[in-house]
């Protein structure tokens, strides 16, 4: 009976133990993973700043013909072509790669150019498969000259195909994108630069070898950050580009902008490099949370791609934005450190490389890449050349070559026979055989001598290249110049000197100060507040004050910062107006500009037809200051109200009558030597001591200023110092124009012509009207000298005053709006 097979006895196992000392083995086997780790991963290459994934997946790339001019193809057809042929390894990491490439805020000049959701800089990209990319118009500067033998190649993972060691790289790649890798015992973190500066200190090397450190730095100041920001302090940039190891530190691009009348907000256009919103907005909750930061009340992020980054923060009412950003930089990634260690390989090495050193090796790259492609090009048209000489050979004796080739029985004997006749090559004997027999025509005669001359000129260019090192150098240049000229961009990162930035933020008030200043109203409605003064005499204003670019001040309270003031309504309500929301101006010697002034009317709640007829301080009695508040009505009431206000806001400082408005109201530091003037639409002018008239509470009406004619009305109410020179300006019109376009006559007297009179008795003339005018449009009575504006704020000269006080006055040829004294902020 036969035995099955599980009846057989297997034959013995011959064991082949061998004893090993486990440290050796972990040592080797180490030292095996760390080399490849080093070499085939992790770190670039000095010459091209490629790592091997990414250096595949460009030369790929451009065998499948994704260049710029063609259209996109899904990134996973990429990644199957890079993993399958060049890179056995995950398709995440390839796509990783690839996709990094792409990005914009993360390369300074991106390689690939990708369609889709490729990223952002707190969100990862969109799987492959939703992708597309293409070749980036500098991915071609990478791989040009790649088929004309100008770089070494070697086998890839399976032999079965070759791949470029390095790619011919027209760019210093390492230089303007940066890189970064972890490998085993080192990592690289390079940052990347600007173009155009990179390559003009290439140039500048190319030309001087024995250039400087400090040479090459007036090119290359210090990294140029896809993102833009600003960095603080150059001193570590100068220790990485003289030892390759250094520190800089990357700061926010902020502006403190007003996103309300009231509110201010502090706005961020430009984050430092690799910091994405959400992770500011994380840092930023915790360290208001715990009271690291303070004065921030809300985090908006309004970024799009059609307008850009834009994070706004918004401050809470009193703080000083400079003190809040200097808590920002120091306790959120508003402010970040970069630290810089430029490892790469050279030769197969890891090795620690400075700015000079790492020009110093794209340069050698550079120069062997050209040299090589100057010598494959010149075998090229050494050959072509050594063809169209034999083609004049036969074309010269058609008919003998015509007859050798039909008397011949193999095309063996035919191209020996030529060879011995005529004196041939092989090559060129051959050639002859294949020629077609429409280029034995007499212009395809001229046309091979042209070509043979050109290529004479071409092969003697190339030799001289070859033969000489400057001539290499130049055309190198002048490669690197155009290359420039055609992808360089701006400078997008600012650099600043680290004592010029450096913000301590104990050094700075948290809120702002209550300090004097002074609160200004201008002819438009503009209110803003600017620093205190010794003096508002309008006499000591700097020569040219009176010729204002831009808005008149017709109100100025002194006050300070932390302080209340009141603005008074036409309707007799105080309205309170808080001092330390209003715009800081810095304004000029002789300067009345009120750009960057606030609106009043989006400070107050006016109701409808309301309108503010000055300002006034709230905050102190009548003991104080001895002044108080003067107020005129158009039914020629005035009155002056003691400050002792209380701390309600809206209230009434006066009682008018039915029909009753206010005109103006005035703050006055004293009484002493100020007069109170009024002037009526029939032209009739009144001014008294301001001492005569008894202040009174809130619920006063007042008293009689002036004694009006039937259907008369007061149209200006001032106070002015009666010691001083002070001009009486009045425009006439008529009453049945419209009073918002008509120009009116113009008249500018002196206040001193106008004697005083006692208050609630009729004025003098101030203004003779002209043959159709019948009333008094506007009138003033200003400290001189005496500032005009339009509606839109732009200067109006006024003339010079008439001797005649009841003068009849000229045409102007704007409407004039406003008239204030003419002090400078």
């Amino acid at each position: 009976m036969a035995r099955t097979r599980s009846d057989q006895t297997p034959p013995p196992i011959k064991e082949n133990i061998q004893d090993i000392d486990v440290t050796s083995e972990m040592e080797t086997s180490f030292l095996e993973y760390a080399y490849s780790v080093i070499y085939s991963r992790a770190l670039p290459d000095a010459r091209d700043g490629l790592k091997p994934v990414q250096r595949r997946i460009l030369y790929m790339m451009d065998e499948m013909g994704l260049r710029p001019d063609r259209g996109h193809v899904k990134s996973q057809r990429v990644v199957g072509e890079v993993m399958g042929k060049l890179h056995p390894h995950g398709d995440s990491a390839i796509y990783d790669a690839l996709v990094r490439m792409a990005q914009d805020f993360s390369m300074r000049l991106p390689l690939v150019d990708g369609h889709g959701n490729f990223g952002s800089l707190d969100n990862g990209p969109a799987a492959a498969r939703y992708t597309e990319a293409r070749l980036a118009p500098a991915a071609l500067l990478m791989t040009s000259s790649l088929h004309e033998d100008v770089v070494d190649t070697v086998p890839n993972y399976d032999n079965q195909l070759t791949q470029p060691e390095v790619l011919p790289a027209q760019f210093p790649n390492l230089l303007v994108n940066g890189a970064a890798g972890i490998a085993v015992g080192m990592a690289t973190n390079m940052a990347p630069h600007n173009l155009v500066e990179v390559i003009a200190a290439a140039r500048h090397l190319l030309e001087h070898p024995d250039a400087t450190l400090e040479d090459l730095m007036r090119f290359v100041p210090g990294p140029d950050l896809p993102t833009g920001a600003k960095i603080v302090g150059l001193d570590g940039i100068r220790d990485a580009y003289r030892t390759g190891r250094g520190s800089f530190r990357m700061r926010a691009t902020t502006t403190v902008e007003n996103i309300t009348s009231r509110r201010k907000a502090i706005v961020v256009t430009e984050l430092p490099y690799q910091v994405g919103p959400e992770r500011l907005a994380e840092k930023l909750r915790d360290a208001v949370q715990r009271k690291r930061v303070q004065g921030i009340t809300d985090y908006q992020d309004y970024s799009d791609r059609r307008n850009g980054m834009r994070l706004v923060l918004a401050l809470k009412s009193g703080y000083n934005p400079e003190a809040v950003l200097a808590q920002l930089y120091k306790h959120t990634p508003l402010e970040e450190s970069f630290g810089i260690n430029n490892v790469a390989l050279v030769e197969g090495q890891p090795r620690t490389l400075g700015l000079q050193q790492l020009l110093e090796v794209f340069i050698a790259h550079r120069l062997d890449v050209v040299r090589r492609r100057t010598e494959f090009r010149l075998g090229r048209h050494s050959d072509r050349l050594h063809l169209v000489e034999g083609l004049l050979i036969a074309i010269l004796d058609i008919d003998e070559v015509i007859q050798i080739i039909r008397s011949s029985d193999t095309s063996e004997e035919a191209r020996t026979r030529l060879m011995q006749i005529f004196d041939l090559s092989e090559i060129q004997a051959e050639y002859i055989l294949e020629l077609r027999l429409r280029r034995l025509t007499k212009f395809s005669r001229i046309e091979l001598e042209s070509e043979r001359d050109e290529l004479l000129r071409e092969i003697e260019r190339l030799k001289e290249i070859l033969g000489s090192d400057a001539l290499l150098r130049q055309l190198v240049s002048s490669e690197l110049a155009e290359v420039a000229k055609e992808h360089g961009t701006a400078r997008r990162t600012i650099l600043l000197d680290s004592e010029a930035a450096q913000v301590d933020p104990k050094s700075l008030d948290l809120e702002v100060k209550d300090e004097p200043c002074q609160a200004v109203l201008s002819g438009t409605g503009l209110i803003a507040r600017i620093p205190a003064t010794d003096t508002d005499d309008p006499a000591a204003t700097p020569a040219g004050a009176t010729r204002s670019q831009h808005d008149v001040v017709v109100a100025r309270v002194r006050t300070t910062t932390r302080a209340l003031i009141g603005a008074v309504t036409s309707t007799g309500r105080l309205l309170h107006v808080n001092v330390v929301e209003l715009h800081a101006l810095a304004p000029s010697a002789g300067s009345t500009s009120m750009a960057g002034g606030t609106r009043l009317t989006d400070l107050v709640s006016l109701e409808k037809g309301e309108r503010v007829v000055g300002l006034v301080r709230v905050d102190e009695d009548d003991t104080q200051r001895g002044g108080g508040i003067a107020l005129g009505t158009r039914g020629g009431v005035v009155k002056r109200v003691s400050p002792a206000f209380p701390k309600s806001d809206g209230f009434d400082i006066i009682s008018l009558k039915d029909g009753d408005e206010v005109v103006a109201a005035v703050d006055m530091e004293d009484d002493q030597d100020v007069h109170l003037a009024f002037i009526t639409s029939d032209a009739q002018l009144l001014h008294f001591p301001a001492s005569g008239v008894r202040p009174q509470g809130r619920a006063g009406g007042g008293v009689a200023g002036i004694r009006l004619a039937d259907g008369a009305e007061v149209i200006g109410f001032s106070a002015f110092t009666i010691t001083k020179d002070a001009a009486v300006v009045t425009i006439s019109g008529s009453s049945g124009a419209l009073a918002d376009v008509q120009t009116g006559s113009l008249k500018v007297s002196d206040a001193a012509d106008f004697p005083a009179r006692g208050r609630a008795t009729a004025g003098m003339r101030c203004h003779r009207f002209l043959r159709g005018e019948d009333v008094l449009l506007k009138g003033w009575v200003v400290n001189a000298p005496a500032m005009a504006s339009s509606d839109a704020g732009a200067p109006i000269d006024l003339p010079s005053p008439i001797a005649r006080r009841d003068g009849s006055g000229s045409p102007t040829a704007i409407p004039i709006s406003a008239v204030g004294p003419g002090t400078a902020l």
